[in-house]
């Protein structure tokens, strides 16, 4: 992993790399700037500063140990009704974008760079084909973009990676033979990718749940959850078929079924273990993207300062600019089709704006830098491959543009279009308020059935509920602009949440006097947060 000595050189990298990823995350929210976008600035100062470890991205530790989890949260976490609804416009980007990208970097690539061919730039644009999302769901979350973008966004980046891996391996093939795949050689892989992908991830989706049924332990569901993404991934690669596509038909199988196998208390530490690791992986993915300026660097030879930026500048204006060209006509066809097609959800066509923030938000990530390590240095024959040092060079130069130009311009050309509004939670709330009536329903049947003896228990259960459910009607009274109703329902919530601070701070004054132990106080602040998460989520 670096160039230090021993276990104990990687261990103090490693400790390093997590203390910086902390650090600028919490200068990121400090600046209120996305944290990959911050970490990716931060890694390339960082390259520069003198005696620093030389940290090089292995691109077996991102295929293997960094992608397989990240998809898997990303999967877990994704509304298959909206996965299904928009899956056409998904299927747009991360099938029909990926060949046009390829091809059309292929031909501005033999026309116009000097040092690159049409085999080379095809390599070229399947590397820089797949995109990556965390950037710009990271700064929809901060400031309002419509959910349907969102989605459709994270979908791309789930399909992508497979695609534009395929796309890099028939790249190389034709590297190293000289010979053009055919067409229905490139199909007939394709097929297998996809259908032995997604077979392999519910096979092993399915396998995983029948265990899960006979564990209730927080720990050990935490652990077996971090070692299904890596079973998905191996055993599709194993196949020959897709691992990406076996994590992400794993995780959506997964994410769909864990209410059904898990109980409440280890949904909560799997969930929590989760966000702390999924924030750990990705914050140094991007900061180890910043990194690499010096392996990039060293392999350039025969180029001035200037030419190779403006040879990355120039690249990354026409990759944006491919995405650009295609949305639109894409967007158009998605639209037909889903009318054309029988059985398929029909959406309505998103508008010109989110169209444009689509296209913009077409940012590189780590996938596309480790595709480009991945290169052979000698081909076949032991010819050297000596584009390939340009390719790892452009790649990075798109990496910095799409994250860093793109990722912050994108709040204010959001703003400028009028799409950042803040979600509307009438669609969650309006579940709150089933769920809470038919709850309350059948406990007041249940109590014409306890007699007397229960009344006292069914009164408080009761109250509890059908002040819930006051609180779910407050909030959607609020968000119908009753003002006055809304202050009193803020000013009972804030009297709440001000009753648990004395709670806790009457808790730790028990322990502090020696009335209680520490495990006793530890138990009580657990269900205190638990109740306060409660409210913050329903408030």
């Amino acid at each position: 992993m670096a160039q230090m000595g021993g276990v104990h050189g990687v261990q103090m990298v490693f400790l390093l790399l997590l203390v910086l990823v902390a650090g600028f995350a919490v200068m990121a929210e400090r600046v209120k700037l996305p944290y990959p976008i911050v970490l990716v600035v931060a890694g390339l100062g960082i390259s520069f500063v003198p005696h620093m470890p030389q940290i090089p991205l292995n691109p077996q530790l991102v295929f293997v140990v960094f992608l397989p989890p990240l998809l898997y949260f990303s999967a877990w976490n994704t509304s298959w009704r909206e996965f299904q609804n928009n899956l056409i416009a998904i299927t747009m980007l991360a099938l029909g974008l990926v060949a046009f990208t390829v091809i059309g970097v292929a031909l501005v690539s033999d026309h116009f760079i000097t040092a690159l061919d049409f085999k080379s730039g095809f390599v070229l644009g399947a590397v820089v084909a797949t995109t990556d999302a965390i950037a710009a769901a990271s700064i929809a979350a901060r400031i309002g973009l419509p959910t349907r973008v969102v989605e459709i966004l994270e979908g791309e980046s789930l399909l992508n990676d497979a695609t534009g891996l395929l796309a890099l391996e028939f790249g190389v093939q034709m590297l190293e033979t000289g010979e053009t795949p055919t067409v229905g050689a490139g199909l007939l892989r394709l097929l297998w990718l996809m259908a032995g992908g997604l077979g392999v991830g519910l096979a092993v989706g399915w396998v995983i749940a029948q265990i899960w049924r006979w564990i209730d332990d927080g720990p050990v569901e935490m652990l077996l959850s971090v070692v299904v993404p890596y079973v998905a991934y191996l055993a599709g690669e194993e196949l020959r078929a897709s691992g990406v596509l076996a994590v992400v038909a794993c995780g959506l199988y997964m994410g769909r079924r864990s209410a059904e196998f898990s109980s409440p208390e280890s949904r909560i530490q799997v969930t929590n273990g989760w966000e702390s690791l999924n924030f750990m992986l990705n914050g140094l993915v991007f900061l180890l993207i910043g990194l690499q300026l010096p392996y990039v660097l060293a392999g350039i030879r025969g180029y001035s300062r200037w030419t190779l930026v403006e040879y990355g500048a120039v690249f990354s204006v026409v990759l944006i600019a491919l995405r650009m060209v295609w949305m639109f006509p894409a967007a158009r066809l998605a639209n037909w089709l889903r009318r054309v097609i029988p059985g398929v959800q029909e959406e309505p066509m998103p508008g010109a704006k989110s169209v444009f923030v689509i296209g913009w938000t077409g940012m590189r990530g780590v996938i596309a830098l480790a595709a480009a390590f991945s290169l052979p240095e000698v081909l076949s024959g032991g010819r050297p491959f000596t584009q390939r040092n340009l390719i790892l060079f452009l790649t990075f130069a798109v990496i910095l543009v799409t994250l860093v130009v793109q990722g912050l311009s994108l709040p204010w050309l959001i703003r400028r279009l009028g799409l950042a509004r803040p979600e509307s939670r009438e669609e969650e709330m309006e579940a709150r308020r089933t769920v809470l009536e038919t709850a309350i329903d059948y406990l007041e049947a249940k109590q014409i059935e306890g007699g007397e003896m229960l009344a006292h228990g069914f009164e408080d259960l009761l109250h509890r509920y059908r002040h819930r459910l006051d609180a779910v009607k407050s909030v959607l009274a609020a968000e119908e602009a009753e003002e006055t109703h809304a202050k009193t329902y803020l000013r009972v919530r804030d009297l709440a949440r001000e009753a648990l601070q004395v709670e806790r701070r009457t808790a730790v004054q028990l322990r502090d006097d020696g009335k209680i132990g520490d495990v006793v106080m530890h138990r009580l602040m657990k269900e205190l947060d638990l109740t306060e998460v409660r409210q913050k989520v329903e408030g």
